[in-house]
């Protein structure tokens, strides 16, 4: 078991971004940089035992210093979309950064995914661990309260673990996912993908991914993976301009479960995911367009990866109905998310 750090850039004020490598032996290795808490690698053998790196992102530290569509990043406050960029907590509203079409996503506009996290390597039972801290101010991007944050990642044989953890000196929403684009195959697009999510139910949304408030069933819909779907099968029917799936399901069951398989039938890899989140978002790379050239050289195009975020349901602080994503003081946000690798055939 080891932890390899060694230095990745530096912002334009000189500050170090860092590069941390954890492997175990199991054949899994993830590169973790301190820019943003991001997987900027995740290499896992086929069924050959040949390893390919199975999340996008870049080589280097430059491009992840401008907006992209947070490859592998730690999302938060909150993740997901807050309706018209503002909410009401025990009767005061707060206005939050706008930065999806009047909505706020993933937490604003110098959200956790553009923050240097304080990083800090420890040899566990499970394997080796990073632990990332990060505390964010009151008023941060509109959000009240004080809140420290602590992310761990841990190889865990042949998964990654993520352990996330914060705490608040004042009551406000949090709602904290990772935003990696997994391709299995390690290129291409994720269309021939078989994918089987752990879920019943979805949460509609209006045009601009704004939920009511509603749990629908999907029976009939094209959105249901309840048995091993390719991806592809019907991701050109699914929304307009772009196609593509990017929607919240409601995972089954309570506490750490299984919420989703994804298998690659060219490599034999398969990814198992766990979580004790209340939900899962299906993003299939749908605005991604060729235009962003990632690692070694790759031209990122439509559909080239998928995420599962696993985390609460989009709009939460808003929707009553909905398991609530206040933290108050004296409270710990603690969740749990398993990405578990192996090989088939």
């Amino acid at each position: 078991m080891a932890i390899e750090r060694s230095a990745f850039g530096e912002l334009p004020d000189g500050t170090e971004v860092a590069s941390l490598i954890l492997h175990n032996g199991s054949g899994v290795v993830a590169r973790i940089i301190t820019w943003g808490g991001i997987v900027a690698e995740l290499w896992c053998p086929d069924r050959h035992g040949e390893p390919g790196d199975v999340v996008l992102g870049y080589d280097h530290l430059e491009p992840y210093l401008v907006r992209h569509p947070y490859f592998g990043a730690i999302c938060g406050r909150v993740a997901n979309r807050i309706a018209h960029a503002r909410f009401t907590l025990d009767g005061q509203t707060y206005q939050l950064a706008a930065n999806d079409g009047g909505h706020a996503l993933h937490g604003g506009l110098d959200a956790f995914d553009r923050k240097v996290w304080a990083a800090e390597g420890a040899e566990t039972a499970d394997g080796p661990a990073l632990r990332l801290t990060h505390t964010s101010p009151d008023g941060d991007e509109g959000y009240p309260g004080t809140l420290d944050v602590e992310v761990v990642y841990t190889l865990a044989g042949t998964a990654l673990r993520i352990d996330y953890r914060a705490v608040t000196d004042r009551p406000t929403p949090v709602n904290l996912t990772n935003h990696s684009y997994f391709n299995l195959a390690g290129a291409g697009t994720v269309r021939d993908h078989v994918l089987r999510l752990e879920a019943d139910g979805y949460v509609p949304v209006d045009a601009d991914f704004i939920p009511g408030g509603e749990i629908a069933s999907l029976d009939g819909t094209l959105l249901d993976f309840r048995q091993p779907t390719p991806v592809g099968e019907r991701i050109d029917r699914v929304n307009e301009n772009p196609t593509g799936y990017d929607h919240c399901y409601v995972v089954r069951g309570t506490g750490l479960r299984p919420c989703a398989v994804l298998s690659e039938p060219g490599s034999g890899r398969v990814m198992r995911v766990e979580t004790n989140e209340p939900g899962v978002q299906l993003y299939t790379g749908n605005f991604l367009d060729g235009s962003l050239t990632g690692k070694r050289g790759v031209r990122y195009v439509k559909h080239a990866g998928l995420c599962l975020e696993t985390q609460h349901y989009p709009d939460s602080v808003n929707q009553p109905a909905f398991p609530t994503t206040v933290l108050r003081p004296g409270e710990t946000f603690t969740s749990t998310t398993r990405f578990a690798f192996s090989a088939e055939g």
